[in-house]
C-alpha cells in the first residue's frame, strides 16, 4: 500500500525575548509626549521704531485721502487737458475710475480733513477708507466729528466699520429730523455750503421729482441729485412757472453733454443757475441755436 502523504510540520513560532518584550512596555503614549520649545525672546520697539510705525501707520490712514486731493488738484487746475477733454474721460483712462468713484475720494478727502481738524487730537483714530466714512456726507461739516467720536466709541476705540458709522448718522438725523414740506414739481435753488458732495452745484436750480423723508431728488440741467432738505430752498413759484421752468430744464438736458466745448457749457450752466423763471429773449435765442446745432 502506498504510504499517506507525511505531515509537514510547522516552522515553530520564534521565541520573544525578554529584552523584546522590555522595548516594547517601554514605549511612550503619544497623547502623553513632552514637546519641549525654546522660548524666543521678542525684542520691545525702540523708541525711533515706534516713531516709525506711527508715521507708517499715518501714511496707510491717508492713502485715500492723498489721493482724492490729488485728484481735486488735477480736475481743479485741468491738468488733463493736453490728453483728454473731461476729466471724467481722464480718470477712466489714467486710473480706470467711474466719474462716480473719483467724486468719491474727493468727497471723502474733504470730509477726512474735517475730521482731522476738528476731531480730539487725542484720539488718533481716524478713517483708513473711503467707504468708513461715506455716511458723514448726508450730515453738515459742523455735526460729522460728533458722528464719527459716537462711531470711535461704539466700535470700543477701533476704526469703525461702515455700518457702525452709518448708525449713528442715523441716530443723529432722527434727532434732529425735519419735516419735509416740498412738493412735486416744486422749484428749488442749491445751497452747496460746506457740502463736498454738491460741488459746483452752488446756486443751480433744480425740480423736485422726489420727496423722501429727509432729502429731495430733483433734476438739475445735467442730472439728478438727492440732496438733504438743509440743502434746498424753495424759490416759491407759482404752479405756471414750475411748468415753465420744467420745460426749460428738459430743452437744457437735452442739449448738454460732456463733449460740448467749455464756452457752450458754461453757457448752459449759467442757464442753470437762473433765479428767474424765464429767458430772456436772447438767452431764448441761443438756446434755440444750440439746439438746432445739436439736432435736438
Amino acid at each position: 500500500m502506498p504510504k499517506p502523504p507525511s505531515r509537514r510540520k510547522k516552522p515553530a513560532s520564534p521565541v520573544s525575548t525578554d529584552s523584546t518584550n522590555e522595548d516594547i512596555s517601554q514605549e511612550e503614549d503619544p497623547a502623553s509626549a513632552t514637546i519641549t520649545v525654546t522660548a524666543v525672546e521678542v525684542p520691545e520697539l525702540t523708541e525711533q521704531e515706534i516713531s516709525d510705525r506711527l508715521h507708517l501707520e499715518r501714511k496707510v490712514e491717508r492713502a485715500f485721502f492723498e489721493a482724492g486731493k490729488a485728484l481735486m488738484e488735477l480736475r481743479d487746475r485741468k491738468l488733463y487737458r493736453s490728453t483728454h477733454k473731461t476729466f471724467e474721460e481722464y480718470c477712466r483712462d489714467r486710473f480706470g475710475h467711474n466719474r462716480r468713484q473719483s467724486y468719491l475720494l474727493m468727497d471723502a478727502a474733504v470730509i477726512f480733513d474735517n475730521l482731522e481738524q476738528k476731531c480730539d487730537r487725542n484720539d488718533h483714530i481716524l478713517p483708513t477708507n473711503e467707504w468708513q466714512i461715506r455716511p458723514l456726507s448726508k450730515l453738515e461739516p459742523d455735526i460729522q466729528p460728533e458722528a464719527w467720536e459716537q462711531a470711535v466709541e461704539s466700535a470700543n476705540g477701533k476704526v469703525p466699520s461702515h455700518r457702525i458709522v452709518k448708525d449713528a448718522v442715523q441716530r443723529i438725523m432722527e434727532r434732529t429730523q425735519i419735516p419735509n414740506t416740498y412738493q412735486l414739481g416744486e422749484v428749488c435753488q442749491i445751497l452747496a455750503k460746506d457740502n463736498p458732495e454738491l460741488r459746483g452745484k452752488g446756486g443751480c436750480w433744480g425740480i423736485v421729482n422726489h420727496v423722501g423723508e429727509f432729502s429731495c431728488t430733483v433734476k438739475t440741467w445735467n442730472g439728478e441729485y438727492t440732496i438733504g432738505l438743509q440743502h434746498l430752498k424753495s424759490y416759491n413759484y407759482l404752479p405756471a412757472e414750475c411748468e415753465q421752468m420744467q420745460v426749460i430744464c428738459d430743452r437744457i438736458g437735452r442739449v448738454y453733454s460732456d463733449s460740448l466745448e467749455e464756452t457752450v457749457k458754461s453757457l448752459l450752466q449759467l442757464l442753470g443757475k437762473l433765479n428767474r423763471p424765464y429767458l430772456t429773449e436772447l438767452e431764448e435765442k441761443l438756446l434755440s441755436l444750440l439746439e438746432s446745432e445739436v439736432k435736438v
